[in-house]
């Protein structure tokens, strides 16, 4: 399904941190994570694409992040984790010169996590209300 954007549609996901959710008996948590080191951006691998909508005719271009296998950290909480680039492995990744070998979790002192609201599973809650991302207690 991807094999040609892998191919030739690489992109950069930029974002100041995502969410997961992890099972327990109350029901599914949300945890943010986002970098340790106070750097306001994590780097996600992404493929991209331009199709058209069939019922407008319409070229719309949509994108994709790359998701690997957790490390132990995020094990802790989820399943599955985004591909986190490094600065150095940025135009490797755009260009092609890398490939699978960049699609691993990302190293176990990358990341911080904390729980956050359930308001967040709410499609009434605003997409970017800052809120959102608040550390709750458990």
């Amino acid at each position: 399904m991807f094999r040609s954007a892998f191919k030739h549609n690489r992109c950069l996901i930029p974002v100041s941190g995502y969410y997961e959710w992890q099972d327990t008996p109350d029901g599914k948590q949300p945890w943010y994570f986002t970098a340790r080191n106070g750097l306001p951006v994590l780097t996600i691998a992404g493929l991209w694409d331009e199709w058209k909508d069939k019922a407008s005719g319409e070229t719309l271009k949509s994108c994709t992040m790359m998701i690997t296998e957790p490390n132990k950290f995020v094990a802790e909480v989820h399943d599955r984790m985004p591909v986190l680039l490094v600065e150095k492995d940025y135009e490797p990744w755009l260009s092609g010169k890398a490939g699978l070998d960049l699609l691993k979790p990302a190293a176990e002192n990358m990341l911080q996590r904390w729980p956050v609201s359930k308001r967040v599973n709410s499609s009434r809650a605003p997409d970017d209300h800052p809120t959102l991302i608040d550390r709750v207690p458990l």
